[in-house]
C-alpha cells in the first residue's frame, strides 16, 4: 500500500477506535443500568449484574460499529479538508477513486471485526446470557419467596410462606390463584418444595387443599391432597428449557442444521438459512456505511466554508440506508422465501457509492473567462 494510502488509513483506524469506545460506553452504561435496576429489584448480587451486563457486550458492539465506521470516516475526511489535505492530494493527480482504496481498506477491516461478532461471539454470549436468565428465573427464593410476608409475583397470584428451611422447604405455604376470571383458587400446604424439570420449574406440595370458589354460581370445590405439583413456570415467565433461537445457534451450525437443533427450535432448514443470510447482511453494512459517507463528501469542490453539505448529505445516506434495512427485515418477516432482500441494501449503498464517485471524478469544465472589452481606436469619434 503506498504511503499516502496508509496515512489515511492510520487517521481512519485511530478515528475509529475512538468514536467506537465512546459509543459502546454510552450504549453499554444505558444497558447496565436498566439490567441493574431489574436484577437489584430481584435480589441479585453485584456480581450477578456484572456478568449480565458482560454477556450483552457483544452485541452491543456489533450495533455500533457500523456507526463508528461512519463517523470516523466523516471526521477524517473533514479534518483533511480543513487542514487543506485533501486538496493537496487532489492536486497532486489523487483521484476520488484512489482516495477511495484505503476507506475500503478500513471497511474491510471493520467487517473483519463484524465477522467474528456475528457469526461467534454474538450467538455464544446470547446462549451463555439466555442459559443464566433461566437458572436466575427458576431461582424463585431470591427472587419472589420471602417467608413472613405476602409475595405478588404477577397480578393475580399472591403467596404467603410462613418459613423457609435451610434445606429449602417452604413451611405452611399459602397461595391464592385469581387469575381466571371465573373461578378463585387458594392452595395451602404444610410443606412444599421447588423443583426443576425439562418444562421449567414445578412446585410440589404436601399434604394440603385446595379450594376453587366459582363466582358463577358461588360454589366451592374442596379437594385434599397428599401430594400436588403445580407449575410455576409461566407464573415466574421462565423461558421453556431446551428451547433456544436462532441467534443463540453459531453460524456453522446453520449451514447444515442437524435434527436436534431444528427440534430444539422448533424451525426449519429454511430458517437457519434466512438466519445465515441476515447475518452475512449485518457484515456487509459496515464497509458500505463508511464508503457511502467518503463518497458524499468527495462531491463539490473546496469552500471555505467547510463541507457541511456534503456531511448532511452523507447522513442523510445513512439514514436512507438504515431505513432500508428496516424496511427488508419487515418484508422478510415470517416469509422466509424472501432471503436475498437482506442484501439489498448493501447492494443499494455500493450502487450509491460508485454513482457519486463517479460523479466527483469527472473532470470540471473550468468557468468561461468574460470577453475584454473594445479599447477605442485613436482619432475615432467618440
Amino acid at each position: 500500500m503506498p504511503q499516502l494510502e496508509r496515512y489515511i488509513l492510520s487517521r481512519l483506524m485511530g478515528l475509529f477506535g475512538f468514536f467506537a469506545l465512546v459509543l459502546v460506553s454510552v450504549y453499554w452504561v444505558n444497558r447496565a443500568v436498566a439490567l441493574f435496576d431489574k436484577l437489584i429489584g430481584d435480589g441479585q448480587t453485584a456480581w450477578v449484574v456484572l456478568e449480565f451486563t458482560l454477556l450483552t457486550l457483544p452485541n452491543v458492539i456489533r450495533l455500533v460499529l457500523p456507526v463508528a465506521a461512519f463517523a470516523a470516516t466523516i471526521y477524517a475526511v473533514t479534518r483533511l479538508s480543513s487542514d487543506s489535505e485533501l486538496v493537496v492530494m487532489q492536486a497532486a493527480g489523487a483521484s476520488p477513486w484512489r482516495l477511495a482504496r484505503p476507506v475500503a481498506a478500513f471497511g474491510l477491516i471493520v467487517a473483519a471485526m463484524m465477522l467474528v461478532l456475528v457469526h461467534v461471539l454474538v450467538p455464544v454470549s446470547r446462549a451463555e446470557l439466555s442459559a443464566r436468565q433461566s437458572e436466575i428465573a427458576e431461582n424463585i427464593t431470591a427472587r419472589f419467596l420471602t417467608d413472613g410476608s405476602f409475595q405478588h409475583p404477577v397480578e393475580g397470584v399472591t403467596i404467603y410462606i410462613r418459613q423457609i428451611s435451610e434445606r429449602g422447604e417452604l413451611l405452611d405455604m399459602f397461595m391464592s390463584d385469581a387469575r381466571n376470571p371465573d373461578m378463585t383458587t387458594i392452595y395451602t400446604a404444610t410443606k412444599a418444595l421447588i423443583v426443576r424439570s425439562d418444562s421449567g420449574p414445578k412446585m410440589v406440595m404436601f399434604d394440603g387443599m385446595a379450594q376453587s370458589l366459582r363466582r358463577a354460581d358461588t360454589s366451592l370445590e374442596v379437594t385434599r391432597f397428599t401430594d400436588f405439583t403445580y407449575d410455576i413456570a409461566a407464573l415466574l415467565g421462565a423461558p421453556s428449557a431446551g428451547r433456544i433461537d436462532w441467534d443463540e445457534v453459531p453460524s456453522w451450525s446453520l449451514i447444515a442444521p442437524p435434527a436436534a437443533l431444528l427440534s430444539a427450535t422448533g424451525s426449519t432448514v429454511g430458517a437457519a438459512w434466512f438466519e445465515m443470510n441476515s447475518r452475512i447482511a449485518q457484515v456487509l453494512l459496515a464497509p458500505v456505511a463508511a464508503l457511502l459517507g467518503f463518497a458524499a463528501l468527495m462531491l463539490g469542490g473546496f469552500s471555505r466554508f467547510g463541507m457541511w453539505r456534503q456531511v448532511a448529505l452523507a447522513v442523510f445516506g445513512l439514514i436512507v440506508l438504515q431505513f432500508l434495512t428496516n424496511a427488508a427485515d419487515s418484508a422478510m418477516r415470517g416469509k422466509m422465501a424472501l432471503w436475498p432482500l437482506a442484501y439489498v441494501p448493501a447492494l443499494a449503498g455500493l450502487a450509491a457509492t460508485g454513482l457519486m464517485l463517479h460523479i466527483a471524478g469527472r473532470p470540471r469544465r473550468p468557468a468561461p473567462e468574460p470577453l475584454p472589452q473594445s479599447l477605442p481606436v485613436e482619432g475615432a469619434a467618440p
